[in-house]
C-alpha cells in the first residue's frame, strides 16, 4: 500500500508539523472541497490547510555544523530560492564550484525550499559535495497546478543559463558569478523534486539552455514516478498525481508522471550526460525507480547511470534524519556522484 512517506513526508513529522492558514470564518468556511489524509485539505471558500510541513526558517551567513552560507534571491516576480555557498577560505575563494540546481520534494503541494528540512539537507549536500546550490521555491498545487512548477523549475535552469550571458538589465547574482562554475551544472531532487529532474532533463535534451550550458549530471532521489500498473485509481498517490495536475487527461499514465507509458518521450533523449537514481529498500517507489534505470539503459541513451539501493531503509531518510549511518553514507554517494561528473 502507498502511504504518505513516498510524498517526502514521514508519519512522524506529520504528527510533529502542522500548518494551518487563519482566514476570519463565516457559516461556509468549514465545508471541505477536497480532503487528502494526513496531507491538505481545500475548503470551497478557497482557504488552504496543509497538514504537513517543516518550519520556515531563515538562510544563515554561516551554519554552525558544516559553514555553509546561505542567503535567499529573487529569480522572477514569481520564483523565489535559496543560494548556498560553502564555507570559503583562502585558499578556495577564487576557485570556480560545480552549480547545482535542487528541486524538493513534497508531492507537488507541501514543503518549502525555505524549510528547516530542506536547509539542513542542503547545508549537508554543499558542504560534502562543495558546490554552489539553488534550492528553488516553485510554486504549489493547488494554488498552482500543474504545470506550473515544471515551468517554474525550467525557468530556475534558463537563469542560472542567462549569467553566461552578456544580457542589458539582467542583473546577475554574485554568488554565482563569483563562485560557479557554469561548464559543470547539475540538476536535483527528492521525490517530487526527483521527477522535476526527469521532466527538466527531457526539456534539456529538446530545447537548448541559455548560452548553450549543458546538464553534466542529474539525481533522481526517490523519484515520485507511477503507473496504473503499479497503483491503482483511487490509491492516495494517484489521487494526489490528480489533486497536483487536474489537467491530466491519463491520470497516472500522464508521461510526466509515467515515463514508461507509449507517448512519452524516448529517455534516449535525456539531455544529461550522467545520472544518479537513488532508491530504499522500505520505500513504494523503491521498484519503479528501478525499472526507470533499466528503461534508461535500454533506451539508446548514451550516457552513464548508476543506482544507489539502500537496504533497511524508507523514502527520504536522509533528510529526516541525515546523522545515521546509512544517511552519511548516501550522502557521501551523492557528493562522490557530483565530484565525478565534473572531473
Amino acid at each position: 500500500m502507498f502511504n504518505v512517506s513516498c510524498l517526502y513526508i514521514s508519519p512522524l513529522h506529520l504528527q510533529n508539523h502542522r500548518i494551518t492558514t487563519y482566514i476570519p470564518m463565516d457559516s461556509g468556511d468549514n465545508e471541505v472541497k477536497v480532503d487528502i489524509s494526513q496531507l491538505i485539505r481545500v475548503y470551497k471558500n478557497g482557504r488552504v490547510e496543509r497538514m504537513f510541513g517543516s518550519p520556515i526558517v531563515p538562510p544563515t551567513p554561516e551554519d554552525p555544523a558544516t559553514g555553509v552560507a546561505s542567503k535567499d534571491i529573487d529569480i522572477s516576480p514569481e520564483i523565489r530560492a535559496r543560494i548556498y555557498h560553502p564555507k570559503l577560505t583562502t585558499k578556495n575563494t577564487d576557485q570556480k564550484l560545480p552549480i547545482l540546481l535542487y528541486y524538493h520534494g513534497g508531492g507537488f503541494c507541501l514543503e518549502s525550499a525555505f524549510s528547516f528540512l530542506d536547509q539542513r539537507y542542503l547545508n549537508l549536500i554543499v558542504s560534502k559535495s562543495n558546490v554552489v546550490a539553488i534550492s528553488v521555491e516553485y510554486r504549489l498545487a493547488p494554488e498552482h497546478p500543474l504545470p506550473v512548477g515544471y515551468e517554474d523549475s525550467w525557468t530556475a535552469l534558463q537563469w542560472i543559463a542567462s549569467h553566461v550571458l552578456d544580457k542589458p538589465g539582467f542583473g546577475k547574482e554574485p554568488w554565482l558569478v563569483n563562485h560557479g562554475d557554469f561548464e559543470k551544472v547539475l540538476i536535483g531532487g527528492d521525490s517530487a523534486g526527483g521527477n522535476i529532474v526527469h521532466n527538466i532533463s527531457l526539456r534539456s535534451g529538446l530545447e537548448s539552455l541559455n548560452g548553450g550550458v549543458k546538464i553534466l549530471g542529474s539525481i533522481l532521489c526517490f523519484p515520485y514516478f507511477l503507473s496504473s500498473s503499479e497503483f491503482k485509481e483511487d490509491s492516495l498517490a494517484s489521487r494526489i498525481w490528480a489533486f497536483v495536475n487536474p489537467s491530466a487527461e491519463d491520470g497516472v499514465d500522464d508521461p510526466r508522471i509515467n515515463p514508461f507509458v507509449e507517448k512519452a518521450p524516448s529517455l534516449s533523449g535525456l539531455g544529461c550526460s550522467k545520472i544518479l537514481v537513488c532508491v530504499a529498500e522500505k520505500d513504494e517507489l523503491r521498484n519503479i525507480g528501478i525499472q526507470y534505470v533499466e528503461a534508461v539503459k535500454k533506451s539508446g541513451w548514451k550516457g552513464e547511470i548508476k543506482l544507489i539501493d539502500v537496504q533497511g531503509e524508507d523514502h527520504c531518510f536522509q533528510i529526516f534524519d541525515p546523522e545515521t549511518e546509512k544517511a552519511k553514507d548516501l550522502i557521501k554517494g551523492i557528493a562522490d556522484f557530483v565530484k565525478r561528473s565534473c572531473v
